[in-house]
């Protein structure tokens, strides 16, 4: 298998199920340790590596305003805080694993990670640390997939991994349809007019207008981010 990485710079997104075993809540110190270890992988082959983290392992803000008396915007910003949560984590775990790590937030935590500034995010990447962007973008109504494409796009990556449990796009869920269809490649407009939901719109539509591919890929299965980075088959390719 070819090892030498195509990309120079990748971006990564990680949904914060990554965090907790599947139907659980928090973050599981096995699984912590396991997302660790798949992340510096990617480290290991050369590219320089951003992390944008979710937090639907605590909760996503729009359902849970539907759920609760909270109004929207103040669920949105209780799901970017606990993107931090997660994403000090990583950096905790990423760094007993030996690979130097930041974290930077568009909401200011002072005592727990830097502000997320363009040209510092990309020192942090030119000093090959390990940048993971927490805090989404800052803003209520915008997911952290909206988020990853607006980081690659700032940062001028040159691909955008959609790490993920699952194989990659399908035509429907493969967990309550079994005919349902992996595609192995789609374009943005594909995407969109198909209506799938592997990644909002805004995000699909950002990624298009600059150019960015994406792979869409579970991350758990051993060997899927060298091949990804190495341009080879693996996953669904966006583009």
């Amino acid at each position: 298998m070819q090892t030498k990485p195509k990309y120079k710079r990748v971006l990564l997104k990680i949904s914060g199920e990554s965090f907790s075993r599947p139907g659980q809540f928090g973050i599981d110190g096995i699984e912590l340790t396991s997302l660790a270890e798949r992340i510096s992988q990617i480290c290991n082959l050369g590219p320089q590596v951003a992390v944008v983290v979710g937090a639907g392992n605590f909760l996503r803000g729009d359902s849970f305003a539907k759920e609760s008396q909270i109004p929207r915007n103040t669920a949105d910003y209780m799901g970017m805080l606990a993107t931090i949560i997660n994403a000090c984590a990583l950096q905790e775990t990423l760094e007993r694993l030996g690979q130097p790590t930041r974290v930077l937030s568009s909401i200011e935590v002072a005592a727990m990670c830097e502000k997320f500034i363009r040209r510092r995010a990309i020192r942090h990447l030119e000093r090959q640390r390990i940048a993971i962007l927490a805090g989404g973008t800052g803003n209520p109504f915008f997911t952290t997939d909206t988020c990853a494409a607006l980081r690659a796009s700032e940062l001028e990556a040159d691909l955008l991994i959609k790490a993920t449990k699952v194989d990659g796009v399908y035509s429907d869920d493969p967990h309550k349809d079994p005919k349902a269809k992996l595609f192995e490649k789609l374009s943005y407009d594909e995407v969109l007019e198909k209506k799938l939901k592997i990644m909002d719109h805004s995000a699909i539509s950002l990624c298009r207008d600059n150019n960015i591919p994406i792979v869409v890929l579970n991350i758990f299965k051993q060997g899927n981010i060298t091949k990804a980075i190495c341009g080879q088959k693996v996953g669904t390719l966006i583009c």
